[in-house]
């Protein structure tokens, strides 16, 4: 514990965009490691690459068929012996639930028992939350995401995003945008406190930056709204005011707003516009509707009201955009609501954080958009697993 410590110290000390050589001295002196590397998932989560744009072949490894890609899909770290007499571990680099890369390390086999292995596992979790606090310094980690170049919208889009996953004792979150360099209008966000979560999934109307733009305004507006401790339905009528005041109704946006408590499971929801709910229990997908609002900033001072619904341990909650459910094939039919359920049911025994990837795999074949998943509108799906809380705990 003495050398994990010293390796801890030394990446909290590092200078934001050393980590990756302050890992490799430390793990070099307390360890004996031969060799390390730290790689990225790109945007569209299809790619792993090194922050130093070197990784193994000095080309972007898959994250299908690759050993590395195997542990990030997996979360569960991969061994395998490259060389007589040394160990090469790869390991998911996280922060709270958040699939961030992986850190590859290889060790002489005489130096890695398994009091080691987890130590390294440890250290590739204080990497991941370092890493989150020097973005806000550096972008030596947001370039090392890029397999292409980012759109100006999707920058703004990207930057606008809480994350890809999260999670907790009561749900774990997974959700994905594409096409991933070039997004403009969907987003997603969410918030926990103690007792609630708060979960937003939006669709500004337009394209390219415009469509940027006014999802950015509508985000922020419901994020201010939900910081002064208000609830989801004054969130949306502030909200709404926002975007009225700026656009004076030309433009808005489709907004599908939650507040799960997680004590019970009860869940207020503002439907405003396009997105739609999903839910597969037990053996059962189907789309649970909501009494439709008006969209974000249509009309001026617009009441909403909240509906509810009660999730229960072991349900999955899955949000989509209009970009995945009214997708049209090359023959102009609809990816729809069968095609839609098939994918959800196909992905029933994936972690949410692989689900909307999977998903999105299956829209895009469905339109024969080739290797991907590569769509040609906005097309978002995040994926909720409840778990519930403990009453008793």
């Amino acid at each position: 514990m003495t050398n994990f410590l010293a390796v801890e110290r030394a990446l909290r000390t590092a200078a934001p965009y050393d980590l990756l050589p302050a890992a490799r001295a430390a793990l070099a002196e307390y360890y004996g490691a031969l060799y390390v590397d730290l790689l990225l998932v790109d945007y569209s989560s299809k790619v792993l690459q090194s922050v130093t744009g070197a990784p193994a072949g000095g080309r972007p490894l898959p994250v299908r068929g690759s050993a590395e890609g195997r542990a990030f899909d997996s979360r569960e770290r991969v061994q395998t012996v490259r060389h007589e007499g040394s160990i090469e571990m790869h390991v998911p680099v996280t922060a709270h639930g958040d699939r961030l890369g992986i850190l590859s390390v290889r060790l002489p086999e005489e130096k890695a028992p398994p009091h080691v292995v987890d130590e390294i596992t440890a250290i590739a979790d204080v990497i991941g939350h370092e890493i989150l606090v020097a973005e806000r310094d550096t972008d030596v980690y947001l370039q090392a995401r890029r397999a292409n170049r980012l759109t100006l919208a999707a920058e703004v889009q990207w930057d606008l995003l809480p994350g890809r996953a999260c999670g907790g004792k009561e749900y774990a979150i997974g959700a994905q945008l594409e096409p991933a360099y070039a997004i403009y209008g969907d987003n997603f966000d969410w918030a926990e406190t103690e007792n609630t979560l708060t979960l937003s999934v939006t669709n500004g109307m337009g394209e390219g930056i415009q469509a940027a733009l006014l999802t950015s305004l509508a985000v922020n507006a419901l994020r201010n709204a939900r910081r002064a401790g208000i609830g989801i339905a004054d969130q949306a009528a502030l909200a709404d005011q926002a975007l009225f005041a700026q656009y004076r109704g030309e433009e808005y946006v489709a907004t599908l707003l939650l507040s799960f408590d997680l004590d019970t499971g009860r869940v207020e929801v503002v439907d405003g516009g396009s997105p739609q709910l999903w839910r597969h229990r037990g053996k059962t997908v189907e789309h649970v509707p909501f009494d439709a609002q008006l969209p974000l900033g249509m009309f001026e001072e617009t009441d909403y009201v909240t509906q509810e619904f009660q999730v229960v341990p072991g349900d999955r909650l899955v949000f989509v955009s209009d970009g995945v459910f009214a997708a049209l094939s090359d023959k102009g039919e609809a990816f729809g609501e069968k095609m839609l359920g098939r994918a959800i049911q196909a992905a029933r025994l994936l972690p949410a954080a692989a689900v909307p990837r999977a998903i999105l795999q299956e829209l895009s074949e469905y339109l024969d958009a080739g290797p991907g998943p590569e769509v040609g509108d906005d097309a978002l799906v995040l994926c909720l697993d409840w778990f519930g809380r403990d009453a008793r705990a």
